[in-house]
């Protein structure tokens, strides 16, 4: 039972290790992720910040500020200014595309610039990595001085896919390994605890399993490795008829070869050994095995 238990506990310090390794491993990803991601969401903030400054240059305002960037959704930002402007269509989307190139995940995005009163679109369009499906309108047509919001709205990157669908896999994965190697810590069978022990009582007969000894009265008799296999079976199962297939099976099959006749050659020598207590005896249950029989 000890035997047992030190196995069982050996195995689960091994367990808790590796479930403790991945869950620090997952946690500190996940601290990765999370500063990267807030490292690329200033950048880009200053990268909007950049395009509101431009725009008010072109539109000849040189003393007015641009508001804090306000991020109005995960891929949705919103530059807005004090003061009214006014922009050329092709200055606007050159200076985007020029100032985005520098950020490495804007790949796709939509651009809408907004009447701040009335939230109504003065002006939209949509850019692609794929250029063919660029969507840009209204080239060359100056927009009047008004309070406008710029508002840009990226494509999700599959980075951020990749990241998120790593973290929501992350405990998943834990439970999956966890539920692997609690399986594999488990028992193959519910064994007696009598098996796991070295010495075995039968009556008045201690049966030294692992030497491989019967001692009474400090009388020693010797056993084989099979005439040992044997009995140990019995033991285990003491007043219980054991099928002969079964006895078979265990004892010689590991070996290749399984004799009929070698199964009551070494039950003979064993009732032999067994005579020193006369409340011991391995009877024959016809039709169906043997049984060790252990008086009281």
């Amino acid at each position: 039972m000890l035997d047992s238990l030190d196995f069982l506990f050996g195995k689960r310090k091994y367990l808790f290790a590796f479930v403790l390794f991945l869950c620090i491993y997952i946690i500190c990803v996940a601290f990765n992720i999370k500063d990267s991601d807030d490292f690329d969401i200033a950048r880009r903030e200053v990268l909007l910040r950049r395009i509101g400054h431009e725009l008010l240059l072109q539109s000849g305002d040189r003393t007015s500020r641009v508001l804090p960037i306000k991020k109005i959704a995960e891929n949705e930002y919103q530059i807005r200014f004090e003061n009214e402007l006014t922009f050329q269509p092709d200055s606007l989307v050159n200076t985007i595309r020029r100032l985005l190139f520098k950020d490495p995940l804007a790949g796709d995005y939509v651009v809408n610039v907004l009447n701040s009163g009335n939230s109504s679109v003065a002006y939209g369009y949509a850019i692609s990595k794929n250029k063919k499906d660029d969507i840009v309108a209204c080239i060359g047509r100056e927009q009047p001085a008004a309070h406008y919001i710029i508002n840009i709205k990226f494509k999700t990157t599959s980075t951020n896919i990749i990241k998120n669908e790593f973290l929501l896999g992350g405990l998943p994965f834990l439970a999956f390994v966890g539920f692997i190697l609690l399986r594999s810590v488990k028992p193959r069978k519910a064994l007696s605890d009598v098996q796991h022990t070295d010495v075995l009582t039968l009556g008045a007969v201690l049966f030294d399993f692992k030497n491989r000894k019967l001692i009474i009265n400090e009388k020693t008799i010797d056993l084989t490795g099979t005439e040992t296999r044997v009995l140990h079976m019995f033991a285990l199962s003491p007043n219980k008829t054991i099928e002969r297939s079964r006895l078979q099976k265990e004892i010689w099959e590991d070996e290749g070869v399984i004799v009929g006749r070698s199964l009551d050659m070494f039950i003979s020598k064993l009732r032999k050994k067994l005579e020193i207590d006369p409340n011991i005896k391995i009877v024959v249950i016809r039709g169906k095995g043997y049984k060790l029989e252990v008086g009281s």
